[in-house]
């Protein structure tokens, strides 16, 4: 099966720790998408083939591992990466470049039949695709590919080839593309072909689709762009995305049984409510309405939230508080361990607002309040429910560093609906934090909501990727409208159906699927971990 996922505009270096994640995935991956102005350096790369220090251009330089020498990357070129299996022999690398550049051949010949037939093609003793105009060939789609084997032994491929159709030209001159320095670039723009880059993204997808596997599933990112109308801009963003808004429930359409919940404040709740407020402690139960506090607050569970109670961001289904932050609380850590031995818990869970405003996103803090939990409680795990950390690994290294048991971030929603969702987010980069924390060998979980417009088969997609970079734990809950202000519900999935969402997970190779309308993030946190780590490798 070969996993095609359109990604819209992803830092090569997320897509690239992406890419060695499903480089171990049951299933192949193809990804389309576009990077920010970047130069990248292959293992041939000379040192010469800048024309400019790299230190003085404005966009990210990163050493590669493909082959080749230096390339630029940017808005209005596509780059497509094909994570396949190929046969166990020394040819298969060059066969597999042959396929990509055939897929971007028949691409261009699909665009414009009459101006470019028969004049795009190879150059002998040089990768890539070449526009044969006026006598001089000019380079229209760099290749750079490698191979090496996965964990079970498989010959997979990484990397691909990015095809130039609308991109500033004028970012390759600051080197020498591919370090052919008698030999021009163009784009499909620049040979006068007025086509879109979302018309040449699907051929191209077609194209190498048809080349590299007989079965595929697609989940596509909405890249977003100028609506109109007088809506609110999230009820525009969920039109642009396909969904039927005017299909939503009413907020006064009353629950189904399965979702009405009895509030019971007992002793236990009111102990809790007293601690937090005498710790001077925000908890995400009150913050973001979650239905399940009663009965968490009644067994004396609770998850903990810091870096204030104010997020940067402004998630349309999230209802904590979006105004300007205060300064981080230097004593908040050391508050928060304090509730977790008084209230003696075996499993804490800490999660945090959004800090875009911070250098680190907030993770130093969520650092330290782990190492001051495992301070004062050595044998308490410690589950953390973080943001993206703004993709930056810097960042995320310290929240990995601290060496939490679990470390949960939520990928909200399927591929489709993530721009109307959460625009400041983005799907690619949160598989990224799932995925390079997997890798550091941390116990990995993500939650999605459903309600919001999206299909099964859509969450079954979501749920492969996650299981492909390697989560092990996964919660799926219904989404319920906070207020008027926020995203409508497109409908209440009955309970059976959360059954079906959580074979399908479990098909896809997660180890623990929690799955019902009031799952939430940290629900029966405890419980999910103990199910899905073997008794053999579970250090508290």
């Amino acid at each position: 099966m070969l996993r095609r996922r359109h990604l819209g505009r992803v830092s090569f270096a997320e897509a690239n720790d992406l890419q060695h994640a499903v480089l171990n995935a049951v299933d192949d991956y193809l990804f389309i998408m576009e990077h920010p102005p970047t130069y990248t350096r292959g293992i041939r790369a000379n040192a010469e083939s800048f024309v400019v220090p790299p230190a003085s251009l404005d966009a990210v330089v990163v050493d590669a591992d493909r082959g080749g020498d230096v390339t630029y990357h940017g808005p209005g070129q596509l780059v497509a990466w094909a994570i396949v299996s190929v046969p166990d022999d020394p040819a298969s690398g060059r066969l597999h470049v042959h396929q990509l550049e055939d897929a971007v051949m028949a691409t261009v010949a699909r665009v414009d039949v009459e101006r470019l037939l028969g004049r795009v093609g190879r150059l002998d003793d040089y990768p890539g695709v070449w526009a044969h105009l006026d006598g001089t060939p000019a380079k229209i789609a760099a290749v750079g590919v490698r191979t090496e084997r996965d964990r079970s032994g498989r010959r997979r491929t990484l990397h691909g080839v990015a095809l130039n159709v609308e991109c500033d030209l004028d970012g390759f001159a600051a080197i020498v593309p591919c370090g052919i320095p008698d030999k021009p670039v163009a784009s499909l723009k620049s040979l006068g072909l007025t086509v879109s880059l979302a018309q040449v993204e699907a051929i191209l997808d077609e194209e190498l689709t048809s080349r590299l596997s007989t079965q595929s599933r697609l989940a596509s990112v909405d890249r977003g762009g100028a609506t109109s109308g007088t809506e609110r801009p999230l009820i525009r963003r969920l039109r642009r995305a396909g969904v039927d808004v005017d299909q939503s429930l009413s907020l006064r359409e009353r629950k189904p049984e399965w979702l009405r919940i009895p509030a019971h404040m007992g002793e236990e709740y009111q102990s809790l409510r007293s601690l937090t407020e005498d710790l001077r402690l925000v908890t995400v139960c009150e913050e973001a309405g979650c239905p399940n506090i009663f009965e968490c607050w009644s067994s004396g569970t609770a998850t903990f939230m810091v870096n204030g109670e104010r997020c940067t961001r402004a998630c349309g289904f999230c209802l904590i508080d979006t105004r300007k932050p205060f300064d981080l609380d230097p004593t908040e850590p050391g508050r928060v361990a304090e509730a977790v031995e008084r209230l003696n818990l075996a499993h804490a869970v800490v999660t945090c607002v959004a800090r875009d405003d911070l250098a680190d996103g907030g993770a130093g803090a969520i650092a330290d309040t782990i190492r001051a939990i495992r301070e004062r409680r050595p044998a308490t795990q410690v589950e953390v429910l973080i943001s993206d950390c703004k993709g930056d690994l810097d960042s995320l290294q310290l929240i990995i560093d601290a060496a939490p048991d679990v470390l949960n971030h939520n990928l909200e929603t399927v591929a489709r609906l993530q721009r109307a969702v959460r625009p400041s987010a983005a799907y690619a980069r949160s598989l990224t934090v799932l995925a390079r924390s997997a890798a550091a060998g941390l116990t990995t979980k993500s939650g999605l909501m459903v309600g919001l417009g999206e299909t099964a088969d859509e969450v079954e997609e979501a749920l492969v990727d996650l299981a492909s970079v390697g989560v092990s734990i996964a919660t799926i809950g219904q989404y319920l409208r906070p207020t008027s202000e926020h995203l409508p519900v497109s409908r209440w999935w009955h309970p059976d159906e959360f059954d079906d969402l959580a074979e399908r997970g479990r098909r896809a190779g997660l180890a623990y699927v929690q799955s019902s309308p009031l799952t939430r993030s940290s629900y029966h946190a405890r419980e999910a971990v103990d199910a899905a780590t073997p008794v053999s490798l579970r250090a508290r």
